[in-house]
Parts: C-alpha cells; sequence; structure tokens
C-alpha cells in the first residue's frame, strides 16, 4: 500500500491536521521521514519520548515482556504492574497507585476520587472543584470541563457541574472562591498548554494553606512536568509542596501508553472494589516499559543532565534573540521551555513552528505566542547546538519575511 498524507484525509476523522511529512523511522533524538530526510526532535512526542527513540533499554524491556504476558484484565494483577507500583511509591509521597492508559484517565480517576472522598468524609455539600484558566487536563468531558480552556470543552452540550476557574498565580481569586464546599482544587505545578507558566513561590505555597484550610484535596496534574522534566522526578518536589493526589503519564511510558494516579493510603481506600476500573490500565506491557523508564530517569546522571541541558537552550535561544528581538522571555523549567513572542509577533507562534519544520527541527506550540520545546532528557548536547542552529534559521526566516 502506498501511503501518504492525502490517505489521511481519506480514512482519517479530521480532527487533526498532521504535517505534511510522514516520519518513520526514530533514533534518539533524530527522526526520518519516508524521503529519509533528517530532523531534529526538539518535541518529543509533546513531552512523551524522555529518552528519546527506540532507546536500547526501553526495547529490551518491551521485547522480554512480550514473549512472557501481554494482557490480563484487573481480575489478576501482574508482576510489572507491581513492581512499577512499588517504584513509584517508594520515590514519592504516594502509598497507593491507579494505573490508566493516558493522561486524561489519570485525571479523570483523580477527579473521580477527590468527589468520592468529599462525599464519604464530608456530605454531599462539598463538591466544588476549582482549577485554573488555560489549565490543560485532558478530553474526556470530565477533564476537558475542569481544564481552564473552553474552546475544547464548549460545543458538546451541557458541562459537568460543580467547577470553576481562576486565574493561575491568583491567590486572591482563589482565596475569594474557596469554601468549606470546595473538595479539591486541581492545578498544574508547571503549566503546559497554557503557555509554561511557572507558579510563584509565594502561589504554589499558599494554594496548598488554603487546600488545608478548607479540608480540600490538593490534586497535582503532572502528565506533562512529571518523570524528570523539570530536572526533579516530579516538579511538587522542586517546589516543596506535597499534593494530596497526583497524575503522571506521558513520559512514563517513554512513548507506550501508560498513564497513573497516584495518593496515599488514606485518600485511596473511598475507591472501593468495583466504583472506578480500566480494562488496559495496568497492562503488562506499559507496566514493563515504564518500569524500565523510572530505572533510567530517576537517576543524578539524568536529573542533573536535564538542568544542565536546561542551560544550553537558554544560553542558545538568548543568543538567537539578542539577534532578532521576537521573545519576551523563555519561560518553564528543564527541558520544558517556551519561548513567548513579543508584541511584534503577536499571535504567530504557528509560523515559527512551520518554518523550524523547513528547517528540519521538530518543535511544538503552546498556544498562539508561545514557542515550545520538549526534548528528550538525554538528547545531546550536540544535538541541541544543532537543533538551536536550525531553529536560528527558522526564525531568521520568520522575521526577514
Amino acid at each position: 500500500m502506498n501511503v501518504t498524507r492525502d490517505l489521511f484525509n481519506e480514512v482519517m476523522v479530521p480532527n487533526y491536521n498532521p504535517a505534511a511529512m510522514i516520519p518513520v523511522k526514530g533514533l534518539g533524538s533524530r527522526v526520518w521521514d519516508q524521503e529519509g530526510k533528517e530532523y531534529i526532535d526538539f518535541a518529543g512526542g509533546i513531552a512523551v519520548n524522555a529518552l528519546g527513540h527506540c532507546h536500547p533499554e526501553l526495547v529490551a524491556a518491551l521485547t522480554e515482556q512480550g514473549n512472557k504476558l501481554w494482557h490480563l484484565s484487573n481480575v489478576l494483577t501482574n508482576e510489572p504492574a507491581l513492581r512499577l507500583a512499588k517504584k513509584l511509591t517508594d520515590a514519592t509521597f504516594a502509598e497507593r497507585v491507579y494505573f490508566a492508559n493516558s493522561g486524561a484517565e489519570a485525571n479523570e480517576a483523580a477527579l473521580k476520587l477527590a468527589r468520592r472522598y468529599a462525599l464519604d468524609v464530608y456530605g454531599e455539600h462539598k463538591q466544588q472543584i476549582i482549577a485554573f484558566k488555560q489549565g490543560f487536563h485532558g478530553r474526556t468531558f470530565f477533564t476537558v470541563t475542569v481544564g481552564g480552556q473552553a474552546a475544547y470543552s464548549d460545543g458538546f452540550g451541557p458541562k459537568p457541574g460543580g467547577i470553576d476557574h481562576v486565574d493561575y498565580n491568583d491567590l486572591a481569586a482563589l482565596e475569594a472562591l474557596m469554601s468549606d464546599n470546595t473538595c479539591a482544587v486541581m492545578m498544574e505545578p508547571l503549566q503546559g498548554e497554557g503557555g509554561i507558566i511557572s507558579p510563584s513561590d509565594e502561589f504554589a505555597k499558599g494554594v496548598k494553606a488554603l487546600c488545608e484550610k478548607y479540608h480540600a484535596l490538593l490534586i497535582y496534574d503532572e502528565v506533562q512536568s512529571g518523570v524528570g522534566r523539570t530536572g526533579e522526578l516530579y516538579a511538587y518536589m522542586g517546589l516543596g509542596i506535597e499534593p494530596d493526589i497526583l497524575t503522571t503519564a506521558k513520559a512514563l511510558g517513554g512513548g507506550f501508553p501508560i498513564g497513573a494516579m497516584l495518593t496515599t493510603a488514606r485518600i485511596a481506600e473511598h475507591l472501593k472494589v468495583g466504583t472506578h476500573g480500566s480494562t488496559y490500565g495496568g497492562n503488562p506491557l506499559a507496566c514493563a516499559v515504564a518500569e524500565r523508564v523510572l530505572d533510567v530517569v530517576n537517576t543524578p546522571e539524568v536529573l542533573n543532565g536535564v538542568k544542565h541541558k536546561e542551560h544550553i537552550f537558554r544560553q542558545g535561544l538568548e543568543i538567537i534573540n539578542q539577534k532578532y528581538a521576537c521573545f519576551t522571555e523563555v519561560r518553564g523549567q528543564g527541558l520544558l521551555l517556551g519561548c513567548a513572542l513579543n508584541e511584534k509577533y503577536a499571535g504567530r507562534s504557528r509560523d515559527f513552528l512551520v518554518a523550524a519544520a523547513d528547517e528540519q527541527l521538530m518543535c511544538l506550540i503552546a498556544g498562539a505566542n508561545v514557542i515550545r520545546f520538549a526534548p528528550s532528557l538525554i538528547i545531546p548536547d550536540e544535538d541541541i547546538k544543532e537543533g538551536l542552529a536550525r531553529f536560528e534559521r527558522a526564525v531568521a526566516k520568520v522575521v526577514n519575511a
């Protein structure tokens, strides 16, 4: 069969609009398309390919497990799931783990648990969920409603109720909205899709204090910021704040679909047998790969390396901006970085994305005004420098057009 981009239009639902080129091979931080053109990958499958493409340790884990056991229902358990859960609880605040297939499903579980916990412990009045404008928590109807971007949740009929939004980093607005009816506050400890926005120290600590004051659960969505992305295993560690529930996915499987919700034993007991489930959650293949990802990432070598590579990125982007004056700032932490466009180039992030692709560099956007980078956590320094050289050529094309 001759597979072309045109075939997408013939057979796929049109909710995506993928690029014209079709990748067919990846190795490390490089990708090749059908024509044999080589690209440097600063996108990482949207912060998923934490160890790049076809990392030998992950290939070995998948191959080994694939020759043993592929799938079981949750009527049974399996060794890879239990080993992974033990490593996650040993490495974090959590005592209990629930496995799912994606970040959205992990967040769905977190929100359902928060509501069930509040109902069981405090009663029916305690159901309000507060989240933040420009937040993103997935595409199920519940999670997309909790996410603070109406463009993603409008147009599907009546939305789930009891959900309110305030501006990120606006502690006073949050305090004005909270009460004894608040069951949970859900936030990203580093907003991803919303523009790569970091919380102020005062805000992060204030949210935790308000949750404690009103007996509301603090849910950290670390789907994008977790598994080494910020230079900590999870971003909450850098903030010095423990959530009550944490969700993780994307990089957890290094490219193999898996998500997880982490929490304490006290809270977890409210998801009793039959209250929630997932056919594929805890799949042996996914858990075997994720276990190996965790083994590789959760090391001083990789986590310290992320901070070193962040410095190379920032230094290179600063030099580009000195020449072309198109960014107001470089935001983010570790290897989740965003170049915020200045007023002259406002709304044109996609132009930079397209120009980068023409220069054989894969990157991302985070809204109309931010160019986003989320490469492999172990991208070689020379690939960063070559990718930035390609990015500079792309910037020059846009600026000089």
